[in-house]
């Protein structure tokens, strides 16, 4: 008879790497359980009392350990994922190998796409928005006094973030900031047909 194995798997919180490791239920229901990164800094850890499981996460989205208490049912049995605290999105999966490995890819490629949104403020809430709102801007400007500050100057430079652009005044240092995420900051900037840097 073929003992049936259960596989936990995570996302490293120091390295970033998927971590799996897979335990027979037999040991599983006689003993805690580690399944450690191979870098060394994060450890899957399970504990039974005979009635309930505890399994200590390692967030890799996070970056915290959350607490799962699980009944036999859920660790023992077909596929489930547990869900990081502060995201809401599944960091572990336990289940057949095949499952979990397959979860923790699409997760890994997940974080990854999240953190590289994060590290490149370049990339846009909307690229299509963004792009409209630059060209209206670039309408507004080319009117007679279109883009002015309130101090009397009309020369200004422009700063784009992730999600607005601002407007700033290159004598006064105003700033004015059109946000550049929806269609009702499309909406609301196409009512302009002048635009007015607050000046200081």
């Amino acid at each position: 008879m073929q003992t049936e194995m259960r596989t936990f798997g995570y996302l490293c919180p120091q390295c970033g790497k998927p971590v799996m490791g897979s335990r027979s239920v037999f040991a599983l229901e006689a003993a805690d359980a580690e399944i450690a990164c191979e870098c060394g800094e994060s450890v899957l850890r399970t504990e039974f009392d005979g009635q309930k499981y505890r399994i200590d996460v390692p967030c890799g989205i996070c970056g915290q350990t959350h607490v799962a208490v699980c009944d036999p049912e859920r660790v023992l049995k077909g596929a489930t994922a547990l869900g990081c605290a502060d995201t809401k999105q599944f960091c572990c999966f336990i289940g057949p190998e095949g499952t979990v490995e397959k979860n923790l890819r699409e997760l890994s490629v997940l974080v990854e796409k999240e953190k590289q949104q994060a590290d490149s403020p370049e990339v846009f809430a909307d690229n299509v928005i963004m792009y409209e709102i630059l060209s209206e801007l670039k309408d507004i400007a080319a009117r007679p006094g279109g883009i002015t500050c309130g101090c009397g100057s009309s020369h200004y430079g422009m700063e784009i973030a992730r999600s607005a652009v601002d407007l700033i005044c290159r004598e006064c240092g105003a700033k004015l900031r059109i946000p550049a995420a929806t269609d009702r900051d499309l909406d609301d900037l196409c009512c302009h047909i002048k635009l007015l840097i607050p000046g200081k």
